[in-house]
């Protein structure tokens, strides 16, 4: 039986914050993705700290009976992809947020409708 949706965002997020993760963002990307139903997105100092948080997720999560379908970067460090399924986690450095921007690309709320800023032709 797969644990609950909000069992394991409150998992990973327990996860990163007790690993010191700054910043943590849950997105419900729920009829924008086709292939998640949420993102968590944290923030590490460091590659070092990057891997780690990533690692605490993971371990987190096969110890309550999730196993990773996929985990993705973490030879780098500057951004690790842990693929739970229903949930996707991005751990990443501040710079590769700050660059990527996942938070407007994935929260509709955020994205602006540039016809708006247009004025129309006469």
């Amino acid at each position: 039986m797969a644990m609950p949706i909000k069992k394991l965002l409150k998992l990973i997020t327990g996860a990163l914050e007790d690993m010191k993760g700054k910043d943590i963002v849950q997105l419900d990307v729920r009829g924008l993705s086709n292939v998640t139903d949420y993102m968590v997105i944290a923030t590490g100092t460091s590659n070092r700290h990057v891997k780690s948080l990533a690692d605490e997720v993971s371990f987190q999560a096969k110890q309550n009976g999730v196993a990773p379908l996929g985990i993705e970067g973490e030879m780098s460090g500057d951004w690790v992809l842990s693929d739970l399924g229903d949930v996707v986690v991005h751990v990443m450095q501040a710079e590769a947020r700050e660059f990527y921007d996942l938070e407007r690309l994935w929260n509709p709320a955020l994205k602006q409708d540039l016809s708006s800023d247009v004025e129309p032709r006469l």
